[in-house]
């Protein structure tokens, strides 16, 4: 999985996962509760992971989107 989101905007978060149902995309957000319950001094971001195999295109359809400046660089 790779991981190309990290906020603690959960409007931002909500707009990638329609983002990504309306393109079939699988995705998982991690830190979503944690970041919840800790959301007023926003240590704990959410993470938005994808499958390796789909990053790509993902990280297409965010950019397409207008998202572009919250993507997390590309991992070597």
């Amino acid at each position: 999985m790779e991981e190309i989101i990290r906020t603690p905007d959960p409007v931002l978060v909500t707009a990638i996962e329609v983002l990504f149902n309306s393109a079939g995309i699988s995705f998982f957000v991690a830190d979503r509760h944690i970041s919840a319950i800790e959301a007023r001094i926003s240590a704990f971001p959410m993470r938005i992971l994808v499958p390796d195999d789909v990053a790509a295109r993902a990280r297409r359809l965010i950019e397409e989107a207008g998202f572009g400046d919250e993507l997390r660089p590309i991992r070597a």
